[in-house]
C-alpha cells in the first residue's frame, strides 16, 4: 500500500507517522530543505502515546513514475498549486486523491483535474511543528473523516489503508456537509480573532459575546444558503468553544497573522464572503475582517519594498 504525503507538517507529520507505524510505505513529498534533514534524521514524533523517531523516504521531486495507491494532500492552501505540480507524477488512473486542508475551493481544483479520484476529508489533532522540527501532538486527540464526494460507499480499499492504530477513522455519508461545518467554524473563529486581536476569554471579558455570536450567525447563514445547512449539534459545540469564559483558545489564522507566516485568510474568509456575495447573504463582520488583514498585508509588502 504505496502512500504519498504531500507536506510533512503537524497533519502530515502526525498522520503520515500512523500510517508508517501500520505499516504502508509512506513517501513524504516536501520542499529541497525538509526533505534534506527528513533523509538524513527521520521524523521524530512527540505524541500522548510515546516519543519516537523513524527513518523516512522524503523527496521534493518525484522521480519514479509508479503512481501511488493513495495521495494525501496535507500542505496549507497557498501551497497547493506547487504540491500538486510537483505531486501530479505520482497520481495515476486509480490513485485516490485525499485532500485535508480548509475550505472548499480546492476540492473544485483536484475535481477538474482528476475526475473520480478525490474524497473528501477534514483531521481533528491539536499538533504543531515544534524549533527543532519535531512533530508534536498535543491531546490524545486524533481523528480523520473521509468520505466520497457524491455520497457513495467508500472502496473498502481505502478504508484498509486508513484504518490504522492511533488515529481514529470516520466514513462519513456526507463528507460534503461535514466540510461546511468545518469552514463555518474556523471561518466565525477567525473573523472573532483577527478582528478583535484576542483570546476568546478575553474577548468575552471586554463584552464582545454578541460579536461572537454574530460571527458565528453570519457564516452559518452562508452554508444554509449554499445547500448545507449546520446542524444544531455543530452549532452548539462552535458556540461552547467560541463563548467559554476564560478561554485562551485563538484561531490558527490569527496565530499565523500573528507571527508572520503564510496564512490562508484568502482560502477561508476571502473564499466564503466570495460565496455569500454570490448568494446574496450579508456577512459585515467577514467583510470587515478581510479589509483589515488585506490593509495589513498590504501595509506590510509596502514596508518591505522600501
Amino acid at each position: 500500500m504505496r502512500v504519498l504525503v504531500v507536506g510533512a507538517g503537524a497533519t502530515g507529520g502526525a498522520f503520515g507517522t500512523r500510517l508508517q507505524e501500520a505499516g504502508r510505505e509512506v513517501t513524504y513529498l516536501v520542499r529541497p530543505r525538509r526533505a534534506e534533514v527528513l533523509r538524513r534524521d527521520g521524523i521524530r514524533f512527540v505524541a500522548p502515546d510515546g516519543d519516537r523517531t523513524h527513518l523516512v523516504r522524503a523527496e521534493s521531486t518525484l522521480t519514479s513514475y509508479q503512481p501511488y495507491d493513495l495521495v494525501v494532500i496535507a500542505v496549507k492552501a497557498p501551497g497547493l498549486e506547487q504540491a500538486l505540480a510537483t505531486a501530479a507524477d505520482g497520481i495515476g488512473s486509480d490513485t485516490v486523491v485525499l485532500p485535508f486542508l480548509n475550505g472548499m475551493d480546492h476540492l473544485d481544483v483536484l475535481r477538474r483535474r482528476w475526475p473520480g479520484q478525490v474524497l473528501g476529508g477534514l483531521v481533528e489533532i491539536v499538533a504543531t511543528v515544534d524549533d527543532t522540527g519535531a512533530v508534536v501532538q498535543m491531546t490524545p486527540l486524533c481523528g480523520m473523516t473521509v468520505g466520497t464526494l457524491d455520497g457513495s460507499p467508500l472502496p473498502p480499499r481505502v478504508a484498509g489503508i486508513l484504518d490504522v492504530p492511533g488515529a481514529d477513522l470516520t466514513v462519513a455519508a456526507d463528507i460534503v456537509g461535514r466540510l461546511w461545518e468545518k469552514w463555518v467554524f474556523i471561518a466565525a473563529a477567525g473573523v472573532v480573532t483577527c478582528l478583535l486581536r484576542n483570546d476568546i476569554g478575553s474577548i468575552l471579558a471586554a463584552g464582545g459575546e454578541g460579536h461572537i455570536r454574530q460571527a458565528v450567525a453570519e457564516t452559518e447563514a452562508v452554508a444554509r444558503a449554499a445547500g448545507h445547512p449546520v446542524g444544531e449539534a455543530s452549532h452548539a459545540q462552535s458556540l461552547e468553544l467560541l463563548i467559554e469564559p476564560g478561554s485562551s483558545f485563538t484561531s490558527s489564522l490569527y496565530r499565523d497573522l500573528q507571527h508572520g507566516r503564510a496564512q490562508e485568510a484568502e482560502h477561508i474568509l476571502g473564499a466564503l464572503a466570495a460565496r455569500a456575495d454570490a448568494l446574496g447573504v450579508e456577512t459585515p463582520l467577514l467583510d470587515l475582517t478581510l479589509v483589515q488583514i488585506r490593509a495589513q498585508h498590504l501595509s506590510t509588502a509596502a514596508a518591505g519594498a522600501q
